[in-house]
């Protein structure tokens, strides 16, 4: 197993993105504060050039390749950065996607001109299709998670959280694979380590959830969510032993939870995210848990939502009971 990269790691992956990525705000959300009773500060990850923290840890693996070109595997955020950098850095790019997916996250990817390959519905199937091409064509595969350069990419968030802000209890992140979470909490608890690290992932995928009850990394079957970056079937032996260090806790909202927590985002605080950008708010609407503290974080990783879902948001508003299906 890879060595699981240290400050040292993120710096230098800071270094090697500037430019690239960008330095996102973090902001108070006065009006989140006063819904759920915390001084809540949100990370905007959802400001990156294309929408997403994945081009943190993807441009950071990818620029350090000898390969001409890559292979990933992806619901839609990670291929978009894949495909994004490779374009950047002049590699030809081939991303295998689900059989369903967000049409705007599919478009984005074939604009920055990666090949597309669709296969099967779960995570795991994707990544063996990728695999087989790679080894094929002798392309390198760009893990979305459990790979040592892309968790120090995805790192440099945290260290950002620490310059940014100089008092804060707890820190909130959305959990798919386990790279955001890996990366920005080994960040913390180098520079704050009383700073506490919480997961969220929906209760239909809680592959951290288990993990860290079970000690070992559990396999999930069939997860799903409305929040598609967040349904891998599990973490990955570095993410794990990254979490399984670093993290203090997970929720697990339920799927009304995290649409109420996106329709909150984008028609009361005014910030356009996806559902598995949003999933971070959702713990905190549903009863402001003690144990995050008074000064909380949450990392809003993305904002990518569909045309349709934004539609039905704006058109429905937080505060009516309909939901949002």
């Amino acid at each position: 197993m890879e060595k699981l990269p240290g400050l040292k790691e993120i710096e230098e992956a800071a270094q090697r993105i500037s430019g690239v990525a960008s330095r996102t705000p973090l902001v108070e959300s006065p009006v989140l504060s006063r819904r759920t009773g915390k001084e809540v500060f949100l990370k905007l990850e959802c400001f990156q050039p294309i929408k997403v923290f994945k081009i943190r840890g993807a441009y950071n693996k990818i620029s350090q390749l000898k390969e001409r070109r890559v292979v990933a595997a992806s619901s839609g955020n990670h291929g978009i950065a894949v495909a994004y950098s490779s374009h950047l850095l002049g590699k030809d790019c081939t991303v295998v996607v689900p059989e369903v997916i967000v049409r705007e996250k599919l478009d984005a990817i074939s604009d920055f001109g990666a090949d597309i390959v669709s296969f099967g519905r779960y995570s795991h199937e994707r990544e063996s299709k990728a695999r087989e091409i790679a080894s094929s064509t002798g392309a390198a595969f760009v893990h979305p998670y459990n790979d040592a350069d892309v968790i120090a990419g995805q790192g440099t968030c945290g260290l950002e959280i620490a310059q940014q802000l100089s008092d804060f209890d707890s820190v909130i992140v959305p959990v798919g694979g386990g790279g955001l979470i890996s990366g920005v909490s080994a960040a913390l608890k180098s520079l704050r380590p009383k700073t506490k690290v919480f997961g969220v992932e929906p209760e239909n995928a809680p592959k951290l959830t288990r993990a860290l009850k079970d000690k070992r990394i559990v396999r999930v079957s069939s997860p799903s969510s409305i929040a598609d970056g967040l349904i891998p079937s599990s973490l990955g032996e570095l993410t794990y032993a990254a979490c399984s260090r670093y993290v203090d806790g997970t929720f697990t909202p339920t799927e009304d939870q995290i649409l109420d927590a996106t329709g909150t985002m984008v028609t009361q605080a005014r910030i356009v995210a996806e559902p598995s950008g949003a999933a971070p708010l959702a713990p905190l609407l549903s009863g402001s848990p003690e144990a995050v503290g008074r000064r909380v974080v949450l990392v809003v990783s993305g904002g990518n939502v569909s045309s349709e879902l934004l539609t039905k948001l704006l058109s429905k508003g937080p505060q009516q009971e309909e939901r949002y299906h």
